[in-house]
């Protein structure tokens, strides 16, 4: 069980977008000054927000409080992880999957106290994409996917072995995190969160053989764009990072650092998966 020091630093990151979560955010804004910390907001946030403690900075933050949906989280990770930040999710938006608790959780109006009394740390294993000379990051997946209605074929290495060649949509490369969201839709397995392994996923391959396949996190995987194949994005989390040209590559490994969750108890996936997915209620339930 971690807990916070009676001050320090709480940082915030919000979805701008959604009214609930400003709304909540200016909420929490005031209740952590209150309970005697300082709040943190990364610059764009704060010309919008108005809410940060002068000096306050998100590199000196004990924990960072997302305010949103899963894609707010996702965003957030990336300002959380290199620094090794605990993360602790509020959900203003639609699913929640990621998410600690819920906007509307009465619970909300004593925060501070919460985080006061202590937390679990769920750490999750997250995914590191290099191209054109640049790396980035990726909690959910990579996905290298068509943008032209042609049927291109990928090629797929792992630890320098070809493992296969597929016509498809495109190729995803999740995180177990990950394993609930794109890569499910997909056609990929569900995995626990704490198996150390990737799963590689065609996107609509054009074949009646390809199955997932589950890799240890040590991988390190290649998906090749073939010499012909033009209209190829790289995506990371859902938002298009960069273009492929024709034969060009990328290479997927384990991230340098977890992700890590603050958690009010230890999480309970199944449950979780009940609850949020409906996996395995019976179909007079849903």
């Amino acid at each position: 069980m971690k807990t916070l020091a009676s001050t320090g630093t709480i940082a915030l990151y919000v979805d701008l977008f959604r009214a609930h979560a400003r709304a909540a955010a200016a909420a929490i804004a005031a209740q952590i000054r209150d309970a005697g910390f300082a709040v943190a907001l990364e610059d764009t946030q704060e010309r919008e927000l108005r809410l940060a403690t002068a000096g306050a900075t998100i590199a000196d933050a004990k924990l960072l409080v997302s305010l949103g949906g899963d894609g707010t989280l996702l965003r957030a990770a990336q300002l959380a992880t290199p620094l090794g930040i605990p993360l602790f999710g509020i959900n203003t938006g639609r699913l929640g999957f990621l998410t600690e608790m819920d906007g509307n959780d009465r619970a909300l109006a004593h925060l501070t106290q919460i985080f006061l009394a202590g937390f679990e740390i769920d750490e999750r294993v997250a995914l590191q994409v290099e191209a054109h000379g640049r790396t980035h990051f990726a909690l959910n997946d990579i996905v290298v996917t068509r943008t032209s209605p042609r049927m291109m074929p990928f090629g797929l290495y792992i630890d320098n072995k070809e493992a296969a060649n597929v016509p498809a949509d495109g190729i995803i490369v999740a995180t177990p995190t990950g394993s609930t969201a794109y890569s499910l839709s997909a056609g990929g397995p569900i995995v626990a969160p704490d198996v150390d392994a990737f799963i590689v996923t065609a996107l609509l391959p054009h074949t009646l053989f390809s199955r997932p396949l589950v890799i240890p996190t040590s991988s390190r995987i290649v998906i090749a764009c073939d010499e012909e194949t033009s209209g190829v994005a790289l995506e990371a989390d859902g938002q298009v990072i960069d273009e492929l040209l024709p034969g060009e590559r990328v290479t997927v490994t384990k991230y340098a650092h977890k992700v890590r969750f603050a958690r009010r108890e230890p999480l309970d996936f199944f449950a979780l998966l009940e609850g949020k997915l409906r996996w395995n209620a019976p179909l007079k339930d849903r």
